[in-house]
């Protein structure tokens, strides 16, 4: 996968996908999906909507359980309002047994804590919006039309949110089906009030290669609302799909103190036809011309001109964490379906307590950071524990999902260090190479787990004590979502899986990108 020339840079790259955005004075505060990770829903501010930093996470795995949830299940396309000094977000659960449905969660400092979650039983559907109109809060939601005339039609309906009696009320509307004749998956509603207009913005077309921005007005809330003449507003999917960047779509409006507007949406960075760093949020300006929003007018499609007007270049996205501090790990930490099992902090690094299995449903052995590039060089530098218990495995995990992932994966026994390069895809697990590196004393001066990803390869390898090792090579392209299937991009980090014995100790993670 050669890496091609970007047609724009995002403001969040790696797995940021379904980005919704409000502002407050003067700043803007940015909510994300994270399906069945934990702890979910990031939450970053910015001054000028190139430059984010996290806040934290919304939801962790007290609040919502996501044990049972599917890859590419659980917490779907959050919406952030503010209103009258209370922080909101609405989500939606999917595909968990017990828990789904949609609830919203509320604070006054965005930095949280937020509010045990309340769910709506009856907000049918996903991807909710909020929406205040002065005293009025008003719940929008997308479902599937009932007895559909195609596979794939779905409508978006309103109704009042009584937040007093933390309840739906009153009559329903349903206010859209939809742009295009035969479009799918009108998803993704946002509301907005200017100029005495009600604006309905929407995402369409499916959140992959015809996914588009599509917009409809009305001078009641409850409608009818009549569709923009240029729908779909803003779309990449007639660049061809050779074209840098992909899947553009689902999209939130925000507007700044002087009056201008902006749009946070989401779209995808192939590599020769592979996906792997998943859906990224992009920033664009927006203009209003008769009525109707206008998507980085003068260009209509995604570029780097915001960036340019913040004056804000772009610069290799590189960071080294020094764990071996008694400091809190940051927000940016992942695991599958569950809180990542660390320990507290010490000055031997940050203990990974294990796990049976990397993917096991509240006791994975992973924890992992978004993978943001398609050329970077990853060093994990861990400590085994002195009771290391037999059979028990650390190493270095490229995720995608449970079925889709590749690791150099890392026993001890005897003063000698096993190694293999494992592939696993459609489930199936494959050694690809193996190794034997001498460690005499048993990895207590720390280890680099170190993988390169370049190109279709991950090449990994052991250092210890100055002696570097390669191991051999995975297929990169495993972990795109074209081979993999569902919604996320992919993480990259430590695990440790062991029945008994710990913790493993993650002295350092750096994240390098080559520069060009």
């Amino acid at each position: 996968m050669t890496p091609v020339a970007t047609g724009a840079t995002p403001v969040l790259p790696g797995l940021y996908p379904d980005p919704s955005v409000c502002r407050v004075g003067s700043l803007y505060y940015l909510v994300n999906s994270t399906f069945h990770y934990q702890p979910g829903l990031p939450l970053h501010s910015s001054t000028d909507l190139v430059t984010w930093h996290q806040l934290g996470n919304v939801v962790t795995g007290e609040l919502i359980d996501l044990r049972e949830a599917p890859d590419s299940g659980g917490l779907y396309a959050p919406t952030i309002r503010h209103h009258r000094g209370v922080f909101y977000i609405v989500c939606t659960v999917v595909g968990t047994p017990t828990g789904a449905g949609s609830f919203y969660t509320s604070a006054t400092d965005p930095a949280g804590p937020w509010s045990a979650p309340v769910f709506l039983p009856d907000a049918v559907g996903m991807d909710p919006d909020l929406f205040f109109d002065g005293d009025d809060a008003w719940w929008a939601g997308c479902r599937l039309v009932e007895h559909g005339e195609y596979e794939g039609q779905t409508e978006i309906w309103l109704r009042r949110l009584d937040l007093n009696d933390e309840r739906l009320v009153g009559q329903e509307f349903v206010i859209w089906n939809g742009a295009v004749k035969g479009g799918v998956w009108s998803e993704g509603p946002h509301l907005y009030k200017r100029d005495g207009w009600f604006y309905l913005l929407t995402a369409e077309g499916g959140t992959e290669g015809n996914h588009s921005v599509v917009v409809a007005r009305s001078r009641s809330i409850t409608g009818p609302y009549e569709g923009c003449p240029r729908n779909p507003v803003f779309t990449h999917r007639n660049l061809g799909t050779d074209y840098p960047v992909q899947c553009v779509g689902h999209a939130d409006l925000v507007e700044n103190a002087d009056g201008n507007w902006f749009a946070l949406l989401l779209g995808t960075r192939p590599a020769s036809g592979h996906t792997l760093l998943g859906r990224e949020t992009f920033a664009v300006p927006v203009a209003w011309e008769q009525g109707w929003p206008v998507f980085n007018p003068g260009v209509g499609m995604l570029s780097d001109a915001l960036r340019e007007e913040r004056g804000t270049g772009v610069e290799p996205f590189s960071y080294h964490l020094d764990l071996t501090g008694a400091t809190a790990p940051d927000g940016g930490w992942l695991a599958p379906r569950s809180n990542p099992r660390l320990g507290a902090p010490s000055e031997r690094g940050l203990p990974l307590l294990g796990g049976p299995d990397v993917n096991d449903a509240g006791e994975s052995g992973f924890v992992g950071r978004r993978l943001a590039h398609h050329g970077v060089d990853i060093t994990a530098i861990v400590v085994p524990p002195d009771d290391l218990a037999a059979r028990a495995e650390f190493g270095l995990l490229f995720l995608q999902n449970s079925s889709h992932n590749a690791r150099l994966a890392v026993t001890l026994e005897h003063g000698t260090a096993s190694c293999a390069v494992v592939e696993t895809a459609g489930g199936v697990s494959t050694v690809v190479a193996q190794s034997s590196v001498p460690v005499d004393d048993g990895g207590r001066a720390g280890m680099s787990l170190i993988g390169r990803l370049s190109g279709d390869n991950v090449e990994f390898r052991l250092a210890h004590r100055g002696s570097v090792t390669t191991i051999g090579v995975a297929d990169a392209r495993i972990l795109s979502t074209e081979t993999a299937g569902g919604f996320i991009g992919s993480l990259v980090g430590p695990y440790f899986t062991t029945s008994s014995g710990g913790p493993l100790h993650l002295a350092a993670f750096s994240y390098e990108v080559p520069r060009s």
